[in-house]
């Protein structure tokens, strides 16, 4: 039996509700599990919320709900969002269900010979879960948390021997036996392991986690480090015969853990490693920094609600790079709808369905679609705005073709076999935006079923 393709968006903290960053990950995900199954492979596709972090314990605090309660409502509120999206994830793996406890306690174990305990001292960043040295903070300050006073914190915790790995990592990372795209992402790991590694604390005192996250087996004093077990979630949350996964898509901020941390865990434990990961940017809102401070967060609910899921896909996919960093803008999110898919595709839909219903046009879908190699090679690349890009020039090419013919001038017999050609195209079209914008491409496909009916304005225009 085949194994099939596994591929993993990162496991959010719930500490807050989602924001538009959130979506652009589930997003890319959907569009590779997408890709995977349309190319005929069996894939599954994991998320799920990462609950046993420190900083789920604060925010519950400052709310004044038991924490339990605390992430089971943010994780549904996740949950809602892959379902808004229109995603097709197999999995949501949380954190506290019982088989992941299992799972990491038995990975734990499997680490056993690489754990030690020892009393530490360092400065603690609660944003990243994670310690720092001196050396890696800029102006005494977190590069991911700026203006966030760390934390000194010590006391007696288990600790893992990440040094005893070092060569082994860098051998992997280095000729690709964990592939990292884009290039330069893989280039400032090695630069980071070319650096003498630190052993890191894995544990936490029941005092400092408020007797919240995973125990530690035999030691009922001490709970695992979140970043033990949050990685184990890829894991916990499939068969045994799934793993590894194919591909990790994650954000910058939190490489380390998966180029790093996350492969020597299993160099420890004997287990398989993963394949790839896909490395994306942050977004920035009108130029600026996503902040609560600034109160420009932007929540993706109400993007949804206003555009609809296919044209939030649309933005994230098309606007912003697969590897550096993005801009969200409600002014940029207005002009791409009307254009390209109020006019461009909306419009084209529109005159095209119209004119065939009224001739009663009766169309037959070729059922043997391939993507084109060229858009295979830019998916085996993750350069989604790229493919985009070309789905959109076959657009405009349709687009221009239809007003040179000009169809409604025509009498039904004379305009016959151009309207079957150019629906072969539009359903070549729609069968490419699949992954990308599922719901419209659905739309299209199920209209050309036989008879054709008239499509009600896939995007109406909105007024800015």
């Amino acid at each position: 039996m085949t194994k099939p393709f596994y591929v993993t968006a990162a496991i959010p903290y719930v500490n807050a509700a989602p924001h538009i960053g959130h979506a652009l990950e589930f997003v890319q995900v959907d569009v590779i599990a997408r890709f995977h199954r349309l190319l005929g492979k069996k894939t599954i596709a994991l998320t799920g919320s990462d609950e046993n972090a420190l900083k789920n314990v604060q925010a519950a605090q400052i709310a004044g709900i038991p924490t339990k309660e605390f992430v089971d409502k943010n994780a549904e509120k996740f949950l809602e969002l892959l379902k808004k999206l229109n995603t097709s994830f197999d999995v949501f793996q949380k954190s506290t269900n019982q088989n992941h406890i299992k799972s990491s306690q038995d990975l734990w174990n499997r680490c056993l010979k690489d754990i030690y305990k020892k009393t530490y001292q360092g400065l603690y960043c609660l944003g990243c879960e994670a310690f720092y040295t001196e050396d890696e903070l800029v102006n005494g300050e977190c590069v991911e948390h700026p203006g966030k006073k760390l934390e000194i914190v010590q006391e007696e915790n288990y600790f893992f021997k990440l040094s005893k790995y070092q060569n082994q990592l860098i051998d992997i990372i280095k000729n690709d036996k964990i592939k990292i795209y884009p290039e330069f992402r893989k280039n400032e790991v090695l630069s980071f392991l070319k650096q003498p590694l630190q052993d890191i604390s894995i544990s936490r005192s029941n005092k400092r986690a408020k007797n919240w996250g995973i125990p530690v087996p035999n030691d009922p004093d001490q709970r695992m480090y979140v970043w033990f077990d949050a990685l184990n979630v890829y894991r916990s949350g499939v068969a045994d015969d799934i793993w590894p996964a194919d591909l990790h898509v994650i954000g910058k901020g939190i490489i380390r853990f998966h180029a790093v941390y996350w492969p020597a865990f299993l160099l420890s434990a004997n287990l398989p490693l993963p394949k790839a990961i896909l490395v994306h940017g942050y977004f920035t809102v009108n130029g600026q920094k996503m902040s609560k401070t600034l109160g420009n967060i932007i929540d993706p609910f109400s993007v949804i609600e206003k555009y609809g899921a296919d044209a939030l896909r649309y933005y994230l996919l098309k606007e912003i790079s697969p590897f550096n960093d993005g801009d969200f803008s409600f002014k940029r999110l207005n002009e791409v709808y009307n254009s390209d898919l109020a006019n461009e595709l909306g419009n084209l839909v529109s005159r095209l369905t119209n004119l065939a219903e009224k001739d009663n046009l009766t169309i037959k879908i070729n059922e043997n679609f391939q993507f084109d190699n060229s858009i295979i090679d830019l998916f085996n690349n993750f350069q989604f705005n790229l493919i985009i890009e070309e789905i959109w020039k076959k657009i405009k090419i349709l687009n221009k073709k239809i007003d040179d013919f000009a169809p409604w001038k025509k009498t039904e017999t004379e305009r016959k076999d151009f309207l079957i050609e150019v629906f072969q195209e539009l359903i070549k079209i729609a069968k490419e935006l699949q992954p990308f914008l599922p719901e419209t491409a659905d739309k299209i496909l199920k209209s050309c079923q036989g008879k054709i009916k008239k499509i009600p304005p896939l995007f109406p225009k909105i007024k800015i």
